[in-house]
This record gives structure tokens, C-alpha cells and sequence, in this order.
């Protein structure tokens, strides 16, 4: 039997070691925009030697800040390439010089945000009330959910009060005040704000309707098609058999024909089912573009090209007094901070590198959805982008969650634009994205009379090359939150 003795021994092996500072740069990649403000808050308060300025230092130098304008020519080319054969020139924090025309496209697009809460407050505020009105009308605006809807009962919402107001006030609210609370909040703009369900939420808004209607004078017809939608609001039986459909029922029991059946129908149908849809709420985040597409010149062939938003961008640099302490050994002990505040310039600034060359790559390969929208959109993944920007995929990933570009079609998500595919008859493919387009498309405009089914739109990718099963047009319209062929029948 071999006998086991100890040894000693030489092997050698490859293996990557993330240093802090690779650490750092990875986690700061794939922070949101909104998450980086909060993470470089955190470096300015932790380390004395960094600094915000309008033109950042270069990275880790203490001298005055100098701003490099790139060439103009440059910046008329479509790069993608990094930054340094892009149209982007950068300082320390990675603001960019240079003029466009479209500079002050991004601040309009920027318009503060109104809570519901706070759109209902500045109009009880401005009402006439006692302090124990004011303070339970208070108490229902707060407990409101985002869609407007009040989801407690009036009771329990009391007694979670009810210590306070009799500390304030010496007694509990009556029955009565907890009526006038509601009846108050149910006078506010949005109207349906308040409501305890989508039946009362609808009764609200006609009964402001018929109010408005006859303060006009709008004539007999209106205030009959507005009674007929009361009467359908008001009835559960007759608003389950409008939900089924059942046209000719509903005709007979109210005795009416079916275009002013229709008019009704319309008429709810223009109601607002949400009342605080309209409005932004107070913890909502709200989202940063870090890039901006536009479309360039002539001499850059009229492609769509993407810029860094420069509001985006933090502008850090070094503090040049100790800096200058440090280089003369006078402050050593804040070498180590030195290093970090180089590392965290150095960082930022590859952060936005990377987005910026991962955006421009992205542009490249859809051109044709800057130009004509989501039916142009062509398929793409992740390892395309990746190869042709030479990273790995998992940074690519990284890249591009929570990282948005905005364009003259709205604000997206990088992400959005990987799509998968199907294959069509010639052996090409085509983006997911698109079908759905196309579905929306066909799906608007077809006769509300005779609306297509799924089969039916399965048919017409077919007439048109492009292999699409039924099933999957079902999956891709439920994910459009659009209604089935039944539900999609109109009178």
C-alpha cells in the first residue's frame, strides 16, 4: 500500500482578481442615473478632496480646469468607436463642448411634476373650513391611493385618527363630519377622486356632466344620452350585460335604439376610470436620459447620431489646495484619499464611455426606428452590440438596464431596443417589436363592427411573409393589453 507523505510543490494558474478600484468601476456602471446622483453625494460628503465645478480638472492633476472643445469636424461624424474617436469631448466629470443646435431640447422636456396629493391640497387649503374639516379632509387626501380611489372605509380611517383629534380638538368626529369629509373631497378636481369603486368613480363624473349640461343648456339629446349612461352606471345587471355584449338585451330594456345606445356607451367610454392617472406621484422616480439621440447633418449622411446628456453628467474634479498640500508631503496622510478621488473621476468618467460607445453602437443598427418608429424596429442581441464594441455581454448588460436615451418618439429604456424574432419565408427574421407595431396597427384600423381575430392576423403576417402563429399573436396582443375579438365588437 503507497504511503501518503506531505509535499511541497510549484503551480502556476491564471485567475482574475477584482481590485477595489474594478470593483468600484463595475458597480458604478450599472447604477440608474438617479442611483449615481445619490452614490456621488455620497463620495462628495465622505471625501474632502473632491469637488463639484462647472469645467472639471483632468483626473487626479490639481491644476485649474481646462475644457477641450473638440473639432467641429469631428463632432459632424457618426462614431462608434469610445470617446475618443466620437463627437464627444470631455473634461474630469465628462461634460462635453461644443454647440447643437438642439441644446435646449432636453430642459423643455423637463416640466416639474404635480402630485394628486399635492393638486388636492392647494384647493382645500383654499376652502373655508374649520381646523377639525380641514384636518380629517387632510387625512382622506393622504389616504388616497395613486389611481385616486379612497380603499379604506370611512370608519377605519376615523379611528386611525381619532387619538390625535382628541388630543387637538377634545372629541372624535362624528358621523356627519365623516360624510362631509367625503362629500368635500368628492367635490375636488380630478372629478372621481375619492370614489370607493370604478361604479362610483363613473356616477361621479356624470352627475358633474348633467350639472354642466344643464347649466348650458345643452338641449334635450344630451341629457338624455347622459341619463341613459347613468342609467347603465347605476345598474350592476345592466353594466354586466354591457360588458357581455349583449346589445339587443340592453336595447329592450331601456327601451332605447342602438345608436343612442352607442352614444351612451360613448360616452362612459370617455370617462376617466382613474382619476389620478393624470398626475405625477410624489415617490415616483423620476427618469434621467443619459443620452440624447438627434438626427445630424448632411455631411454625416443624415444619420441619427447620440450625444451624452451633459444635466446627466456629474462634474467632479480635485481640490487644488490639497492637492498641492500633498505633492509637498505637507498633508501624506490624505494621499490615500487622493487615490480614491482619482479612482472615482476615473470611473465616472469610463461609466459614461461605456454608455456613450454601447448607444452609439446601438444607433448604428437602428437607424430605421429613429426614422419610422417601433415597426421598423430590427431584431437585435445583446452579443451584436458586444462584438462590435468589444466588451463582454454581461457588460453590455450592464450598459444598458436602467440607462435611457431620449428621442423625438419618447424616452427608452437601452434595453428596449434588443428584441427576439421570428422567422419569415425567406430566411430573414423579423423583431418581435415590429409584429406588435403592426398588430396595434391593424388592430386600430379595422371595422369595430368586424373586428379581427387572432387567426385572421396570423393570415396577414402570412400574406406577408413572416411566420407568425396564432398563439403567439394571442401572447404578443395580451402583452399590448388589447382585447380579444369578442371584447373589441362594437354596436
Amino acid at each position: 500500500m503507497a504511503s501518503i507523505k506531505p509535499s511541497l510543490g510549484l503551480r502556476t494558474s491564471q485567475q482574475l482578481a477584482l481590485t477595489p478600484q474594478l470593483q468600484q468601476s463595475i458597480r458604478l456602471l450599472q447604477m440608474s442615473t438617479a442611483e449615481l446622483e445619490q452614490e456621488v453625494d455620497r463620495f462628495l460628503s465622505e471625501n474632502p478632496l473632491l469637488e463639484v465645478s462647472e469645467t472639471a480638472s483632468s483626473a487626479g492633476e490639481s491644476t485649474p480646469a481646462e475644457t477641450t472643445t473638440a473639432d467641429s469636424s469631428t463632432q459632424d461624424d457618426f462614431a462608434g468607436e469610445g470617446l475618443a474617436g466620437s463627437a464627444e469631448s470631455w473634461s474630469a466629470g465628462g461634460s462635453r463642448s461644443g454647440n447643437d443646435d438642439d441644446s435646449d431640447w432636453w430642459d423643455n422636456q423637463r416640466a416639474e411634476p404635480t402630485s394628486l396629493r399635492a393638486h388636492l391640497r392647494e384647493q382645500a387649503h383654499s376652502m373655508n373650513l374649520s381646523d377639525r374639516d380641514r384636518a380629517w379632509l387632510d387625512t382622506l387626501i393622504e389616504s388616497l391611493d395613486d389611481d385616486g380611489y379612497l380603499r379604506e372605509s370611512l370608519e377605519d380611517l376615523e379611528a386611525s385618527v381619532a387619538e390625535g383629534f382628541i388630543a387637538l380638538f377634545g372629541e372624535r368626529l362624528d358621523a356627519d363630519e365623516l360624510q362631509l369629509g367625503l362629500t368635500l373631497l368628492q367635490h375636488l378636481d380630478p372629478i372621481g377622486v375619492g370614489a370607493r369603486s370604478l361604479q362610483e368613480c363613473l356616477q361621479l363624473q356624470l352627475i358633474r356632466l348633467r350639472s354642466l349640461a344643464e347649466d348650458h343648456e345643452t338641449g334635450e339629446a344630451m341629457l338624455t344620452r347622459i341619463d341613459l349612461a347613468q342609467q347603465l352606471v347605476n345598474d350592476e345587471s345592466l353594466l354586466q350585460a354591457l360588458g357581455a355584449r349583449e346589445f339587443n338585451g340592453l336595447c329592450a330594456r331601456l327601451r332605447c335604439d342602438r345608436d343612442l345606445l352607442k352614444s351612451a356607451v360613448d360616452l362612459i367610454k370617455s370617462l376617466q376610470p382613474k382619476p389620478g392617472a393624470d398626475f405625477q406621484d410624489e415617490a415616483a422616480e423620476t427618469i434621467i436620459p443619459d443620452v440624447i439621440a438627434f438626427k445630424g447633418n448632411a455631411r454625416s449622411g443624415n444619420k441619427w447620431q447620440v450625444r451624452l446628456n451633459e444635466s446627466a453628467v456629474p462634474k467632479l474634479s480635485i481640490n487644488p489646495l490639497y492637492a498641492e498640500l500633498i505633492r509637498q508631503e505637507r498633508a501624506s496622510s490624505m494621499a490615500a484619499q487622493l487615490q480614491e478621488a482619482r479612482w472615482v473621476i476615473k470611473n465616472i468618467q469610463q461609466r459614461f464611455d461605456t454608455i456613450l460607445r454601447v448607444s452609439q453602437a446601438i444607433a448604428i443598427e437602428q437607424q430605421a426606428f429613429f426614422e419610422e418608429g417601433e415597426i421598423a424596429m430590427r431584431p437585435l442581441v445583446l452579443r451584436e452590440i458586444a462584438e462590435r464594441c468589444e466588451l463582454h455581454e454581461s457588460t453590455v448588460s450592464r450598459v444598458t438596464t436602467n440607462k435611457y436615451i431620449l428621442t423625438p418618439r419618447g424616452t427608452f429604456e437601452l434595453k428596449y431596443f434588443f428584441t427576439s424574432h421570428v422567422k419569415t419565408e425567406g430566411g430573414g427574421v423579423a423583431s418581435s417589436t415590429a409584429i406588435q407595431a403592426k398588430i396595434r396597427q391593424w388592430i386600430a384600423e379595422e371595422d369595430p363592427r368586424k373586428p379581427l381575430s387572432d387567426q385572421q392576423l396570423s393570415d396577414r403576417f402570412g400574406q406577408e411573409g413572416v411566420q407568425v402563429a396564432r398563439r403567439t399573436i394571442a401572447k404578443y396582443r395580451e402583452a399590448l393589453r388589447i382585447e380579444p375579438v369578442s371584447q373589441r365588437k362594437k354596436l
